[in-house]
């Protein structure tokens, strides 16, 4: 299986590459995966905005390509993570840091917190920081409007 997830990589990086030469850019991706996500991050260059386009559309575009290419070509990795310039690591890094300051609050009341609707990756850097800290979280809404809700943990061994 390694070796299967070892080629998807191969080629994930350089049909990203591929993609990225059609807009005139030339440059290396860095491609590394954890479990089952390929993570692709591509350098930061003079095209960093119109790669990474509003709120991340364009970045986003670049991902469904990639793995939508994985899957069309057989690969039974296809879950792609395009990052571009670092952007959503910076942006999880600020999420963490506003996510710690809702947990706090949550710990200190004692009453559950319902956040804003975000994206599944927002949302999943939630779940993980609100384990770590005791708090249960839960995914609640449809689409756009799907939110967690933070709620003091009861104290069950994880």
């Amino acid at each position: 299986m390694s070796d299967n997830m070892e080629e998807a990589i191969i080629y994930a990086k350089k049909y990203l590459e591929d993609l990225l030469s059609f807009f005139g850019l030339n440059t290396d991706v860095y491609a590394t995966s954890d479990e089952e996500v390929i993570q692709l991050n591509v350098p930061s260059t003079h095209l960093n905005g119109f790669l990474i386009g509003q709120r991340g559309e364009n970045m986003r575009s670049l991902q469904y390509l990639t793995s939508t290419a994985l899957k069309n070509n057989g690969y039974s990795h296809t879950r792609v993570n395009v990052d571009i310039a670092d952007y959503k690591k910076q942006r999880a890094d600020r999420l963490k840091g506003q996510a710690e300051e809702w947990v706090k609050q949550v710990k200190d009341s004692g009453e559950s917190m319902d956040l804003k609707p975000m994206n599944a990756a927002d949302r999943r850097v939630i779940h993980k920081l609100a384990g770590e800290y005791g708090i249960d979280t839960e995914s609640v809404g449809e689409g756009r409007d799907r939110h967690i809700i933070l709620k003091p943990g009861s104290d069950k061994d994880n």
